[in-house]
């Protein structure tokens, strides 16, 4: 079989049937409307450091698979942090930007990234892929190649092509055919159990209500308010207004819709904060968060708690509610490991690399049991 590849600068250069076709049961974020939303919103390309360089696979002149991927001039919204790296170039006075990155942007969510038609075998094409980006890398002077929050088949696959093999933790919440949240809290220890209905108590002592909108239900009114949240908690935090603009919200809320779930927080008649999520059947993911006024454990009770009501309540399997946070492990969201794969055409750079990942990947190991073992559950 003959395969050939082509690298564009828009998603709007390959057809939204085509693309879907090739990833009809990707998760949400690896769909079309979710990427074009990202480039027609300008939340990536000029000014933002995130470029278009989507690979796509021929086979007789068809499309048989597809990698999302960005040019970067910096590490901001990846998730899988290289800053130390970036630094060490520094030193040396060579340049680490531009980098390219098989990523979703500003989306630390496991998905499929080489995406192909079933009648292909990743194994039928990922030499010819790596060996494409690498010669993209040097005709373009980039420095490496960032393969983020793969699949572990895919991971464990790229290692074997030289493309060293990163792990960090993610905290997921698993749904073990749990009837109520009541049932749930019933699985852990009761000291555990005491605290969790302790602070979802004390935000209805505190007059707020919540509730939770999804699909047709969902308003602009209520997209606006979350959007005014989320401006104001980025501003709070990082002293801008976010990553992603209030176009690309909008676009995903008209072509998206039924993969979105809101919840708004009510005080004194008046909404007070937001979490937005993205599901489907199979997960719930919990990326936006914003407040306009601080109450006490309103965060928890919104990113976490109705997020997992909400997979009781649908039958969702998973809910994975964002990178980092060890306070996430004792309300029951327990430590996987997430996958990344790196390539640095500087040899020198890259066997420096793969020694500070060996050692990482000892540390993150033992991170991960330590965390196992704080674990709220009763023994089985």
């Amino acid at each position: 079989m003959v395969f050939n590849v082509k690298f564009i600068t828009s998603i709007e250069k390959i057809d939204k049937s085509v693309w879907d076709n090739i990833a009809p049961n990707t998760n949400p974020f690896c769909q079309y409307d979710f990427l074009h939303a990202l480039e027609s919103s300008g939340s990536v390309g000029q000014g933002t450091g995130w470029f278009v360089q989507h690979l796509i696979i021929y086979q007789n002149n068809q499309v048989v698979g597809i990698l999302p991927l960005y040019k970067k001039t910096h590490s901001y919204g990846e998730y899988v942090f290289d800053f130390a790296w970036a630094n060490t170039y520094r030193q040396y006075g060579v340049s680490y930007y531009p980098k390219l990155v098989a990523s979703i942007p500003f989306t630390p969510v496991t998905g499929a990234r080489l995406m192909l038609k079933p009648e292909i075998e990743q194994s039928q094409v990922i030499s010819l892929v790596c060996q494409s980006i690498q010669e993209h890398i040097k005709q373009y002077s980039m420095s490496s190649m960032h393969w983020l929050f793969l699949e572990k088949e895919l991971s464990l696959a790229l290692s074997e092509h030289k493309q060293i093999r990163r792990k960090s933790v993610q905290f997921q919440w698993f749904n073990r055919e749990y009837k109520s949240f009541e049932h749930y809290l019933d699985h852990l220890h009761s000291r555990r159990r005491k605290r969790i209905k302790k602070e979802r108590i004390a935000i209805t002592e505190a007059g707020v209500t919540i509730k939770r909108i999804h699909g047709n239900n969902l308003s602009q009114d209520d997209l606006q308010f979350f959007y005014q949240c989320y401006q104001q908690t980025y501003l709070k935090r990082s002293g801008h207004q976010g990553y992603l603009t209030e176009a690309f919200f909008e676009q995903i809320y008209s072509d998206m819709r039924d993969n979105l779930m809101l919840v708004i927080a009510i005080k004194d008649n008046q909404a007070v904060a937001s979490a937005l999520f993205v599901f489907d059947e199979n997960q719930l993911c919990g990326r936006y968060w914003g407040a306009m006024s601080a109450v006490n454990n309103l965060h928890f009770e919104c990113c976490y708690y109705q997020g997992i009501e909400f997979c009781i309540e649908q039958n969702i399997a998973q809910f994975n509610p964002g990178t980092q946070g060890e306070h996430k492990i004792l309300r029951g969201f327990e430590p996987v490991y997430c996958y990344s794969n790196h390539w640095l055409q500087e040899q020198a750079f890259h066997d420096a690399a793969e020694r500070f990942i060996q050692q990482e990947n000892i540390q993150i190991a033992e991170y991960k049991t330590n965390a196992e073992q704080l674990l709220p559950f009763k023994q089985a």
